[in-house]
C-alpha cells in the first residue's frame, strides 16, 4: 500500500470514528435532557393578597308608628302616632353607636327613622346593632310593632302587606347614606308582574326617609310582593301594615324586606299565642312567590322544643310572577318554623294573628338567613323576647349565646332538623355564635293583644382580601 493510499484510509477512519463519537454524544445528550427535569418558565403574573382598611358600620332603623286619613281635609297626610324606642349596641361592651334622625317626606318637619354608626376599632370592624319598637291604642291604629335595624340593600324584596280594604300600608324607603338613591318598586300580584307609575324613579336623598303608600302602587291586592331595585345608594325598605276590621282597628307591624330570592326560605320563631276559633280568621297564612318562572314548593312546619317536631309538610304549586297564600291549619300554642324549598327561587314570609277581635294585633315573620358567623343582635322594648334557633342540617349544632357585656351567657344544643326557643333579656345587646354550622335564628315577642317577630341576620363579615398585582 502507497503512503498516498495509507493516508486517505487514515483520514476517513478518523473521520469515520468522529462522527461515531459526536453521534453518540448527541444521543446521550438527548436522552440526559428528557430524563432530567427543565427549568419552568412562570409568566404569571405575581399577585399580593392586601386586606383593606376596615370600614365603619351603618345600619338603617324604621322609626316611629306612622297613621294616614286622620285629617278629613287631607285624606294622604301622614303622622306619626306613636315613638319608637330605640334598643342600640355594638360589638364592644359599653360603646354606643352614633345615631343620626333622618327626615321623612312626608312628615313635613318631623323626623322617624334614624341612621346608627359604628366606626372600627382600629383595624377591627365594629358590628352595630338595634332594634325598635312602640305600641300605640288609638281609635283607628292600635298594637304594638317591633323591626331590627337593618344594613341598607341595592335589591330587596318586600312580602308582606295588603291594599285590600280596610289596609292602609306604607312602604319606607330609608336611605342612610351620603349619596342619592333612585328606586324602581315593582309589584306582583293577581296580574303578574307589573311597573305602577308610581314605582317608577322614585328618588330618596341622601340622609333621608321616603314614605311611598302601597294602594299608590296597587290597589285592590290581597297579597302583594314588591320588589325594591336601587342604583346610586342601597336602601333600607321595609313595610308598615295595619287593618281596620269595619270601625275596629285590628293591628300593626313593621316589617323589613327579604333580601333575595333562593330555592329555600326558613321562617323561624313564629308564635303562636292563642289557637284560632272555630271559623273564625285564618290564625297562620303562608305567602309565597316564584319570580321567575313555576315552581312546586314543598312546604315544612316544625314545632319548637317537640318530641315530635314535624306537624304539617304538604306541596303547593305556584305560577312564575303570581304571589300565592296557603292557610297552615290550627296550630296549637307554640314556636313554630316553616321550611319552604323549590327547584327554583322562591320568597316566602307567614302572616299569624292573634284573632279578629278588639284586642287583636298580627305579625308578618320574615325568612332568616343562616349564620354561619358571630353574630350581634338587640332585643327591643316592650315585650319578653324569645329566640328560636332552626337547625334544618344533618348535624347537631351548639351554640353559643351571650350578652355583649358577658354577664350572662350559655350553650344551647340543637339537634339536626329541630329548633329549640331560648327566653331573653328585653332592651339588651346579644352575641350568637353558631360555629360556622349555619343555624336561623328568629326572635317573637308576644303578650296580651300584642305580636311582633324579626329575623335575626348575620353581621356583615370582615372584608375579603384584595388581589394587588403589581
Amino acid at each position: 500500500m502507497s503512503d498516498k493510499r495509507t493516508f486517505r484510509w487514515a483520514t476517513t477512519s478518523a473521520r469515520m470514528l468522529g462522527g461515531t463519537l459526536v453521534g453518540a454524544a448527541f444521543v446521550i445528550a438527548v436522552v440526559t435532557a428528557v430524563s432530567v427535569p427543565w427549568p419552568e418558565i412562570d409568566r404569571s403574573a405575581p399577585a399580593i393578597e392586601e386586606y383593606p382598611a376596615a370600614d365603619q358600620s351603618i345600619a338603617a332603623c324604621t322609626g316611629d308608628i306612622l297613621a294616614t286619613g286622620r285629617d278629613v281635609e287631607d285624606a294622604g297626610e301622614i303622622v306619626s302616632a306613636a315613638d319608637a324606642t330605640l334598643t342600640l349596641g355594638t360589638s364592644i361592651p359599653d360603646t354606643d353607636p352614633e345615631v343620626s334622625d333622618l327626615p321623612a317626606d312626608a312628615l313635613g318637619d318631623e323626623q322617624s327613622a334614624s341612621a346608627v354608626v359604628a366606626a372600627p376599632d382600629g383595624e377591627v370592624r365594629v358590628d352595630v346593632a338595634g332594634a325598635g319598637a312602640a305600641t300605640v291604642s288609638d281609635e283607628d291604629l292600635r298594637g304594638y310593632a317591633a323591626s331590627p335595624c337593618r344594613t341598607a340593600l341595592m335589591e330587596s324584596w318586600l312580602v308582606a302587606g295588603s291594599t285590600a280594604t280596610g289596609s292602609a300600608d306604607l312602604v319606607l324607603l330609608t336611605n342612610p347614606g351620603e349619596v342619592a338613591a333612585t328606586v324602581q318598586l315593582t309589584v306582583y300580584g293577581a296580574q303578574g308582574e307589573t311597573q305602577p307609575p308610581g314605582g317608577a324613579d322614585v328618588v330618596v336623598a341622601a340622609g333621608t326617609q321616603r314614605i311611598v303608600p302601597l294602594a299608590g302602587l296597587i290597589l285592590g291586592e290581597a297579597s302583594p310582593v314588591v320588589r325594591v331595585t336601587a342604583v346610586g345608594a342601597p336602601v333600607q325598605a321595609s313595610v308598615q301594615s295595619s287593618i281596620t276590621r269595619g270601625l275596629i282597628a285590628g293591628g300593626v307591624e313593621q316589617t323589613t324586606a327579604v333580601a333575595s330570592p333562593d330555592t329555600t326560605q326558613v321562617i323561624t320563631g313564629i308564635s303562636v299565642a292563642e289557637a284560632p276559633a272555630d271559623g273564625g280568621e285564618a290564625g297562620t297564612v303562608l305567602r309565597m312567590l316564584a319570580p321567575s318562572g313555576d315552581a312546586t314548593a314543598n312546604i315544612r312546619v316544625t314545632a319548637a322544643d317537640a318530641v315530635q317536631p314535624v306537624v304539617l309538610e304538604r306541596s303547593i304549586e305556584l305560577t312564575g310572577g303570581v304571589p300565592a297564600e296557603a292557610e297552615l291549619g290550627g296550630l296549637d300554642v307554640g314556636q313554630y318554623t316553616v321550611e319552604a324549598t323549590a327547584e327554583t327561587e322562591i320568597v316566602a314570609s307567614v302572616w299569624q294573628s292573634t284573632g279578629s277581635g278588639e284586642a287583636a294585633d298580627f305579625a308578618w315573620y320574615m325568612p332568616a338567613p343562616s349564620l354561619g358567623a358571630p353574630t350581634t343582635f338587640a332585643t327591643p322594648a316592650g315585650l319578653e323576647p324569645q329566640l328560636t334557633l332552626a337547625n334544618v342540617t344533618d348535624a347537631d349544632m351548639t351554640i353559643d349565646l351571650a350578652t355583649v357585656d358577658g354577664e350572662q351567657s350559655q350553650q344551647v344544643d340543637v339537634a339536626a332538623h329541630t329548633s329549640t326557643t331560648v327566653r331573653l333579656t328585653a332592651r339588651t345587646v346579644y352575641r350568637i355564635d353558631d360555629g360556622g354550622g349555619g343555624v336561623h335564628a328568629g326572635l317573637s315577642l308576644s303578650g296580651d293583644g300584642a305580636l311582633a317577630g324579626y329575623p335575626v341576620w348575620p353581621s356583615e363579615a370582615a372584608s375579603d382580601a384584595i388581589v394587588v398585582y403589581p
